[in-house]
Order: C-alpha cells, then structure tokens, then sequence
C-alpha cells in the first residue's frame, strides 16, 4: 500500500513541479507583454478618444488619465491589471467599450472550432502518412511523401489558403469562399492551418517508427511468428508515438495562438483575426488580454501533451527524475 503510494507520488511531482514552471512562463509573458504595450508610442488617452471621432483638448487628454490611472508608476498600474485580470477582468476595448473577456469569450467558439478541426487533420494525416513511409522506408511511398513533407513546410499559409481559394472556390465552385458555416466552410481552413504540422509530425513519426522496428524487442516478437500487424499495433506504434504525442499538444497551443493569418485570409469569426483588427486599430487592452489568454493555451496544451506522451512510455518520468 505505502510503495503504491509512493510511485502514484512519483508520477505527479513531475506534472506539479511542469504546472509551477509554466506559472513562472505565463508570468513573465504577462509582465513583457504589459511592459511593452504600456510602453508602445502614443498617449492612450488621445487614441481613444480619437477613436470616438473627438478632436480631444489637453483638459480632456489629462482628465482621461487620471481616470485611466495613467498617471500611476508602470509598475503599480502592472500590479492593479494583474490582480483584476486574476479575477476574469482584463478592462475594456478602447474601441468598442465592451468588456475583453466578453469580446474574447464571443470569438473563442469560432476559433475552437477551427483548432479542433485542424488538430484533427493533423492527427489523423501525419500518423497515417508516417506509418506507410515507416514501414516503406525508401520504397516509391515513403519517398513521395518525403518529398511531399519538404513541399508542405515549405508553402507559406497564407500562400496556400489563397491557392485554396482559388483552385476549389473561384475556379471549381466546389467549396465556400469564406466565412464561418457549416463543414464545408470548415475544409479549407483547417486544411491551411495545419498542413506544415501534419508534414513536420509525419516525418518524426516515420524516423520514430525506424528505429523502434530496428529494436531487439520487436525482432524477437517477428522471429516468434506474430503477425506483423499485431507486431506494428502492440509493440511498435505505441513506443513511437511517444515524440509525436508531446508535438500534438505543441502544435494544438500553436494552432490555437497562432491562427491570425489564416483566420483574415478565410474571414473567420475568431480570436485571430480579433488580434489583427486589434493591432491595426491599436486596442491595447484586447492586445494584452488575447496574449494572455494565448499564453495560457499554448502552456495548457504543453502541458496536455507532457500527460500523454507520460501515459504512452512511463519510463520516460523515471528517467527524468
């Protein structure tokens, strides 16, 4: 019972001692990226009253700073958006005047919804495609998707969402131009944000899954006489899907934090493209508030991805301990 005990021990002081340096991460992360958007040229007073369509006067600029707290040290006003962005408070939109976190929260649906999609094609596409260039190693197959691999790394995303576009919207009609409906509105998006991650996993797949069949475990079970599928299913796939299980919860925070481009070509409803229109018009606070929340995605999804890769070969918390 007390040695049952302390292996269960052993098993979270890892995911406890990842969770306390994530919170180091995502605290310096909200430190810069206040320091640097408080410190941006511009007074925020005058831009949001600009923004109101206002020629603003210096009483108004000034009277608008005390009420911002702007007149306060950088560092204390750090301390004052910290503790209310604690309690689900990150300010409002200098221009719309609403909330962030409900701006945030009414673009977060949409941007799920493509994430998961694109995790999806990620998932299913770069396994399918490491395992038959694995097992095939150097026959016609795997050489055509190493050189298809190169090519889908190489295509930058907004490129290949406007070749989307044109090939199977303008010119075939087969698929929406863009905006957010149905599943047939979901293709071509998902398809752009997580081509070059299918492509980058499905090559560390096909390496993993070399060198485990190179194994002395895996000969003795094909000398034994099991059948090759069971052989690849039991003993293979599940040893090599250990460095592509901490890439899924990589690539999930970046398709998360990093859908902008994507999101503007196909003009999707969703954080990302909240983000651009937030930097054209100099939003500030829907700045800090989205780097914030993206922070957390991507240190959430890490984290996912640390459990699973854990789950799949637990010898790996034993040899990091």
């Amino acid at each position: 019972m007390i040695a049952s005990g302390k292996i269960q021990l052993k098993r979270i002081q890892p995911a406890v001692a990842r969770v306390i340096y994530l919170s180091y991460v995502l605290f310096g992360i909200s430190f810069l990226s206040f320091g640097l958007f408080a410190l941006a040229p511009g007074d925020p007073a005058e831009i949001i009253l600009r923004m109101r369509h206002e020629a603003p006067t210096l009483e108004q600029i000034a009277e608008l700073r005390l009420e911002m707290g702007l007149d306060q040290p950088l560092p204390l006003r750090y301390v004052h958006w910290l503790s209310r962005a604690a309690k689900g408070d990150l300010g409002r939109s200098w221009q719309s005047g609403e909330p962030v976190c409900s701006e945030l929260a009414g673009r977060l649906p949409a941007t799920l919804e493509l994430t998961l999609a694109s995790f999806g094609f990620i998932v299913v596409f770069s396994t399918a495609a490491g395992v038959l260039c694995g097992i095939g190693r150097n026959g016609i197959v795997d050489q055509t998707g190493r050189m298809l691999s190169i090519l889908a790394m190489s295509v930058p995303s907004y490129w290949l969402g406007f070749l989307l576009v044109y090939c199977f919207a303008m010119k075939l009609g087969w698929l929406p131009v863009m905006g957010r409906g149905g599943p047939e509105h979901l293709l071509m998006p998902a398809v752009t944000l997580g081509l070059a991650a299918t492509a980058m996993q499905g090559r560390v797949l096909r390496a993993s899954l070399i060198e485990v069949l190179g194994q002395d475990h895996v000969r003795f079970a094909v000398a034994k006489g099991l059948k090759r599928r069971n052989v690849l299913l039991r003993h293979v796939l599940r040893n090599a899907m250990g460095p592509v299980a901490t890439l899924w919860g990589i690539s999930l925070g970046n398709l998360l934090a990093g859908s902008a481009i994507v999101e503007t070509v196909f003009s999707w409803p969703g954080l990302g493209r909240l983000i651009v229109n937030a930097i054209l018009s100099r939003d500030i606070p829907m700045l800090q508030g989205a780097v914030l929340v993206a922070a957390l995605a991507v240190a959430g999804a890490n984290l996912a991805g640390d459990v699973v890769q854990r789950q799949l070969n637990p010898r790996l918390g034993e040899e990091t301990r």
